[in-house]
């Protein structure tokens, strides 16, 4: 045991909550098998940590701890709710068994977060149903962040979840492992809620940091499990995209937290392991006839690493693998980029036309990057009213900080040359 002050114990703790908080959910979701009651548990056993680590340290196993702490609560809780109700059936699930006991006892699913990903994603549940309440319940985003990744309202988001945890509970779905057999029905989900928490973590909803290194760390070790789990064609993609993506890291914003757009990046700055790793796995995934858009996604990702400046960019070959990339798993993000690419290679009117089509069809109306690639067009087009105007828009719709100083930035460089025309 550490002896600390009372005030850094609360900090330790907090670290703690924001680092471990869901993987120690999702053991107790094991254990204990309800969602609620393992929340419940969850937030029983950091109010005792705050309250005993004081006095007797902080734990060698500070995750352990925390599990067996909350397992112990809820089971306490449990039977003084039996002395005064009929014993339900969450008591009978729990197995009185030591923690040390029963923590490991599947091997089929190494993880307890990733086992309880796949869990959530059973095929009882709608697959929009089964991402949400995973993203929320398992990874700890908020309605809002998941919401923003759907594009959609968030009372609606709200509501999905809410029937999602419903129908677990109606339908009495059960905690547990599927079979091996029955993994690779459950992947596209699992590989879907992967993606998603990376690209919040890559490029988070709001807040004053352009990025969360916690969701994106944890995201690429979750796919490196998946890839020891299942090694096939699209899970090494994902993996590919997400390292590539991450090997920009240090390079996408300057020491003041402002954003770096690609072109202005410092490639030095780029890691060349994630990379080599990143072109090593997705070298591998092309070699299969089963490729999909994690592959090509990572393959776009690849022409822009393998650049040696913005300027030799292969813009053909990545409008030629957006083209593939649409015939395959058409969305409206995916035809984004891709007239943005059709500008870079054919020049911003023909990258504007394209925009202007996609924001009319309206899926991208409350998309703030859809208003700043118009606005970027029209800038780059001398269009300086239609470029004010569109900036405007997105600032309007964008909630995170160092985006939306960028976006005040370009306004105020405008405002310094009015000319132009509309």
């Amino acid at each position: 045991m550490e002896q600390k002050g009372k005030q850094d114990i609360a900090e330790v703790v907090a670290a703690i909550y924001r680092t471990e908080s869901r993987r120690v959910f999702a053991t107790l979701v094991r254990l204990l098998g309800y969602f609620d009651l393992a929340e419940e548990a969850l937030h029983d056993a950091f109010r005792a940590a705050l309250e005993q680590w004081p006095s007797q340290g902080i734990p060698c196993q500070p995750r352990a701890w925390l599990v067996s702490t909350g397992r112990f609560k809820a089971i306490d809780a449990l039977r003084r709710r039996a002395r005064f109700e009929p014993l339900d059936d969450a008591a009978d699930t729990i197995d009185p068994r030591s923690e040390q006991e029963t923590a490991w006892m599947d091997n089929d699913v190494e993880d307890d977060r990733l086992r309880l990903i796949f869990t959530c994603c059973h095929p009882a549940l709608a697959p929009d149903a089964r991402i949400a309440l995973t993203l929320r319940e398992v990874c700890g985003l908020t309605t809002e962040e998941i919401a923003r990744a759907y594009l959609a309202a968030v009372p609606t988001m709200a509501q999905r979840i809410v029937r999602a945890k419903a129908k677990i509970r109606d339908a009495r779905i059960p905690y547990q492992v599927p079979a091996r057999e029955e993994l690779p029905e459950r992947l596209d989900a699992v590989l879907r809620v992967v993606y998603l928490v990376y690209n919040e973590g890559y490029s988070a909803s709001f807040g004053n940091s352009l990025t969360r290194g916690d969701l994106s760390d944890e995201a690429i070790r979750l796919g490196r499990l998946i890839v020891q789990l299942m090694p096939e064609a699209e899970v090494l993609g994902l993996l590919a995209l997400m390292l590539l993506h991450e090997s920009r890291r240090q390079a996408r914003t300057a020491p003041n937290g402002e954003l770096i757009l690609l072109e202005r990046q410092d490639r030095l700055l780029w890691d060349s392991a994630k990379i080599a790793e990143g072109i090593a796995l997705l070298e591998q995934a092309l070699n299969s006839p089963r490729f999909g858009p994690y592959t090509l996604q990572a393959a776009i990702a690849a022409v822009h690493a393998e650049a040696p400046s913005s300027g030799d960019t292969d813009w053909p070959q990545i409008v030629g693998l957006y083209d593939v990339l649409m015939r395959i798993d058409p969305s409206p993000i995916i035809a984004l980029n891709r007239a943005v690419a059709l500008a870079m290679r054919d020049g911003p009117a023909i990258g504007l036309t394209h925009v202007d089509d996609l924001l009319a069809q309206g899926e991208l109306a409350n998309y703030h990057l859809a208003h700043a690639a118009r606005a970027d067009l029209c800038r780059r087009l001398g269009r300086i009213a239609a470029a004010r105007e569109a900036y405007e828009r997105a600032l309007e719709l964008a909630r995170q900080e160092p985006e939306r100083r960028f976006l005040l930035s370009r306004l105020q460089e405008l405002a310094r040359h009015p000319g132009g025309e509309r």
